[in-house]
């Protein structure tokens, strides 16, 4: 039987909000990195017909200027619409135990806040990974 070919497809698209302010830091080699947490809402039906909502809770990973522009722009509970891909980081902790994260590495960020300039009027601002 010939092999299988798949293509080669990693993308997600979340909208929600961060739950805590972004931390933004350098890295050994001056690397930009920020860290953020996002919570992602998905409404449902029960089954006696009420409305409920399920919560996700995502680690979001940015890089050199997008890590700087979402550090100043985004704090908790700012809204925003995060484009990336899925990645697994695993590491031992203190105590020695196996740990591992599922998180998104950010390409592009779309801030969703209203502005004050813009009024009653939504305005967004989309930064994009450089590369």
């Amino acid at each position: 039987m010939a092999e299988l070919k798949l293509p080669r497809l990693n993308r997600v698209y979340l909208v929600g909000r961060m739950t805590k302010d972004p931390e933004v830091r350098q890295t050994k080699t001056g690397k930009s990195v920020l860290n953020a947490r996002m919570a992602v809402n998905h409404p449902y039906r029960d089954g006696e017909g009420n409305w409920q909502e399920e919560v996700t809770y995502i680690d979001v990973v940015a890089w050199q200027r997008l890590a700087e522009r979402c550090g100043e722009n985004l704090r908790k509970g700012s809204p925003v619409l995060v484009e990336g891909r899925l990645r697994t980081r695993s590491w031992e902790s203190d105590k020695g135990e196996n740990r591992s994260v599922i998180e998104v590495t950010a390409d592009r960020v779309q801030f969703l806040d209203k502005s004050g300039k813009a009024g009653k009027d939504m305005e967004y601002e989309t930064v994009e990974e450089e590369g």
